[in-house]
C-alpha cells in the first residue's frame, strides 16, 4: 500500500497540488506515494475519511478549512499558532499536528520582490491565507490594513480606498478567491486607475497565471506576481515535515 497524502478543502478540483505532487513523485522515483483530493463539504466529514485511510501520512489544507482544522488538531506549531490557520498537518500516533507553510512560501517568493517605496500594504480579504500573509509582513517590518467587504474595527471597506491612500499602499496582495479558474472575469472592485509603476500586486492565486487584478496592475505599470512559487515553496516546506522521523 503507497504512502498517501492530500489536500482537504472545498470545490478544490482547479488546484495544482495533486499535479504537482505526482510530477514530483515521479521524478524523484517516490512510487510508493501518492496524493489525493479530499474534497468535503464540512470540516466535520474529514475524521471519518482519515479513519478510512490508514496510510495517510499527512494532508494540507485550503479554502476554507485553514481554522476550521484547528479544533481537530492535537497540537500545533509555534508559527502556526502565532498566525491561527494551519495549511498543513502530520500524522502521527499521538494525533493531527498543525503547521503554516503558507508563511514561509510567501516570505520568501515576496523578498525579492520589494523596493524601498513598499513600506505599507493592503491585505485583501481576511481568510486563514490572509493571516499567514499578514505574519510575514509583519516579521518584515511592512505596516499592513485588512480590506473587507464587511470590515471590522480597524479594517477597510472596499469603498474606502481611493488615490491618496492607493499612494500610501503600494504593496497590494489578493488573498480573496476573487479571480479563480473558472471565474477568471472577477477581480477585487480596486480604484484600479491609481495604480503605477510604484504598484506591486501580489496574488495568491496561481490559476489562472495572470488573474484581472494583476491584467489591471499591469496595464498601469505596477508590478505583479501570482502565487506559483508561493505554492511550489509551501509544497516543498509541507513534503519536509511530512518526511521527518
Amino acid at each position: 500500500m503507497k504512502n498517501l497524502y492530500a489536500l482537504v478543502g472545498r470545490n478544490i478540483a482547479y488546484s495544482f497540488s495533486r499535479a504537482y505532487f505526482a510530477e514530483k513523485f515521479q521524478r524523484e522515483g517516490l512510487a510508493d506515494c501518492q496524493y489525493v483530493n479530499f474534497d468535503i463539504q464540512r470540516i466535520e466529514e474529514l475524521p471519518a475519511l482519515i479513519a478510512a485511510h490508514p496510510h495517510l501520512r499527512g494532508f494540507n489544507v485550503t479554502i476554507p478549512y485553514k481554522r476550521d482544522i484547528l479544533p481537530l488538531l492535537s497540537s500545533i506549531d509555534p508559527v502556526a499558532e502565532a498566525i491561527g490557520a494551519v495549511n498543513t498537518v502530520k500524522i502521527t500516533p499521538e494525533g493531527l499536528v498543525g503547521y503554516n507553510t503558507d508563511a514561509y512560501g510567501f516570505a520568501e517568493s515576496l523578498k525579492p520582490l520589494l523596493k524601498p517605496q513598499h513600506t505599507h500594504a493592503l491585505i485583501l480579504g481576511t481568510g486563514g491565507a490572509s493571516q499567514a500573509v499578514a505574519y510575514v509582513l509583519k516579521s518584515l517590518g511592512i505596516a499592513y490594513r485588512f480590506v473587507s467587504r464587511t470590515p471590522h474595527l480597524g479594517q477597510f471597506a472596499y469603498t474606502d480606498l481611493n488615490g491618496s491612500l492607493l499612494k500610501k499602499y503600494t504593496l497590494i496582495i489578493n488573498c480573496t478567491p476573487l479571480g479563480t479558474f473558472p471565474n477568471t472575469e472577477a477581480c477585487p472592485p480596486l480604484p484600479y486607475q491609481h495604480l503605477t509603476e510604484a504598484h506591486l500586486l501580489y496574488d495568491l492565486i496561481y490559476n489562472p497565471e495572470k488573474t484581472t487584478f494583476l491584467q489591471k496592475g499591469a496595464a498601469k505599470g505596477a508590478h505583479i506576481c501570482n502565487g506559483q512559487q508561493m505554492l511550489e515553496l509551501q509544497a516543498e516546506a509541507a513534503w519536509g515535515i511530512w518526511r521527518q522521523p
